[in-house]
């Protein structure tokens, strides 16, 4: 079996792992979570009836009722006729909420109603979230040569571009098509779905939501009656992961461009390849003055041209 078809296969099976523990999860999140859901809801309704069967409304029994109401608000549950009919815990439901949790975007309009929701949440994103980081790390970095190094390479070849105007030519169209793809036209879509948001407030929850912000004000599929809400909320789950994926591509890219242009080695900051950790030795040892080898080992490599760069990808 070839390195190349080996990486693939361990990259597949890395995804269809991740898929697997997302839909244990929502499996999960669903079978605990819905049944409370229920409760709560019955609770409210009987409220509801009791509240429109008094002859008159005393203010107590109109204060309970709004406190249980406002609690019942708070984990996403409402007394409206048009909002009984759906469940915030099916399984495409429980999969955008275990998406969200393990990708760190966590917009907060769903939570565990139970404790042992809660405790099941903090073991799942104990390990979901850096199972997470280990797929997305995986993928960008198959997508680094398609998408930086060959591109790069081709504008040194074929254009005759140094390498470091190649390399902010192709960060410029790299972050043009970024945000034309995973900003704008998303946008576009949602302020076309969800009637009640603007494009600005599209754009806003893009930007909120790929950069793992996740305030919550805005989430789809939330408005009554939404046509073909499961298959809209794995939609944009799809949507989320790939965003992710790509913000941290523009990332990495955007580090090789540093390297490229002197300026990790200016701040003495590590280059892309470089492990985060101090490599200088416990025990220094005084250098021999004469010494020619001790002299150059003596040298940070501060200059730009020392430092790793794109240089490999020349061909």
């Amino acid at each position: 079996m070839s390195t190349a078809f080996r990486s693939c296969f361990v990259l597949i099976g890395f995804i269809l792992a991740y898929i697997t523990y997302l839909l244990l999860g929502a499996l999960v999140f669903s079978a605990i979570e819905r049944p409370v859901e229920e409760t709560l809801k019955s609770d409210l309704n009987s409220l509801k009836a009791e509240l429109l069967n008094l002859s008159c409304i005393n203010a107590t029994a109109l204060e309970t009722f709004l406190e249980k109401v406002l609690q019942a608000n708070k984990y996403g549950v409402s007394v409206l006729e048009n909002a009984t009919v759906r469940t915030n815990w099916d399984l495409a439901s429980s999969l955008f909420f275990a998406n969200t949790m393990v990708t760190t975007v966590g917009y907060g309009h769903t939570t565990p109603l139970s404790d042992v929701g809660k405790a099941f949440s903090i073991v799942y994103a104990l390990i979901g979230v850096p199972f997470t980081m280990l797929v997305l790390t995986a993928c960008v970095q198959r997508l680094m040569h398609p998408l930086t190094y060959g591109p790069i390479s081709m504008c040194q070849r074929r254009a005759g571009l140094q390498q470091r105007t190649a390399s902010v030519v192709h960060f410029i169209v790299l972050l043009v098509l970024v945000v034309l793809g995973f900003f704008v036209v998303p946008a576009l879509v949602f302020s076309t779905i969800e009637e009640t948001w603007s494009f600005l407030d599209s754009f806003y929850f893009c930007f909120i939501s790929l950069c793992t912000i996740g305030l919550g004000d805005f989430v789809p599929a939330e408005k009554p009656g939404q046509r073909l809400r499961a298959l809209y909320k794995i939609s944009v789950m799809v949507y989320l992961f790939v965003g992710l994926m790509i913000m941290f591509l523009v990332l990495r890219t955007f580090h090789k461009l540093a390297d490229v242009h002197g300026w990790t080695a200016f701040f003495q900051l590590p280059s892309y390849e470089e492990e985060d950790e101090d490599k200088e030795p416990i025990i220094e040892q005084e250098p021999d003055d004469e010494s020619p080898e001790a002299e150059k080992a003596s040298i940070k490599p501060l200059d730009p041209s020392c430092q790793v760069s794109y240089n490999s990808i020349n061909g």
